[in-house]
């Protein structure tokens, strides 16, 4: 199925459901944006819901993760920990190369 299929259908759903009535900016076109590139008003509209995109939240706990096992001596702790930043880095790549996929075919 094309992307444009998925969109599509994404939004007549939400329009179905009564989703898009009544939000911010209703009937206005979208304000313009720094590149001014569909990406980029999507980033902005993600940033103006308080919604982060999965990738930028995988980084973030990636980040903190990183800074738990640095403090953690017990090897047995450390193992645990260790495994856990091996799960978030895991999801980070794939995330990342989803996106990556996503460029290629748009």
């Amino acid at each position: 199925m094309k992307w444009r299929t998925l969109v599509e259908n994404q939004i007549n759903k939400a329009k179905a459901q009564g989703q898009l009535e009544g939000l911010k900016g209703e009937g206005k076109p979208l304000p313009s944006r720094q590149g001014g590139d569909i990406v980029s008003a999507g980033l902005g509209i993600m940033a103006d819901a308080g919604v982060l995109p999965k990738e930028i939240v995988l980084k973030k706990d990636v980040a903190a993760q990183q800074k738990v096992l640095k403090k953690i001596t017990d090897p047995a702790e450390r193992k645990t920990e260790m495994r856990k930043l091996a799960e978030l880095q895991m999801r980070l790549s794939i995330e990342q190369e989803a996106r990556q996929k996503f460029y290629r075919t748009a």
